[in-house]
């Protein structure tokens, strides 16, 4: 599959999925990312354990992140996870997307006097 069409997959992410790849620009595990993505969206986006572990099984097999079970501290249970290169794509190409539909919205409310 060509990476246009593996990109469309996935596109257009959720709110949650694109805060979680995000987050993931530096290696962390569940809880670290639980808590990035609340400060990131400024308390408006708030993961619970379950859905959280169910985007990161989404994701891991989609191949737009990893478990770098390696990085993990000796004697400790927490999975770090970090994003690929393809999921790096990805978040490139959703903000592409979201800054045309920005562009578009504000040309249509300014031809409308708003």
């Amino acid at each position: 599959m060509n990476q246009i069409k593996r990109i469309n997959k996935y596109s257009p992410l959720t709110e949650s999925m694109f805060y979680i790849l995000i987050a993931l620009l530096m290696p962390l595990h569940g809880y670290g990312i639980m808590q990035k993505v609340e400060i990131l969206s400024e308390g408006r986006i708030r993961l619970g354990p379950g859905t959280l572990y169910g985007a990161l099984s989404n994701l891991v097999e989609a191949k737009l992140i990893i478990p770098e079970d390696g990085r993990q501290d000796p004697g400790s249970r927490r999975k770090v996870y970090s994003i690929t290169e393809f999921g790096i794509e990805l978040i490139g190409y959703e903000i592409k997307r979201l800054e045309e539909m920005l562009k578009n919205a504000k040309l249509l409310l300014k031809e409308r006097g708003q």
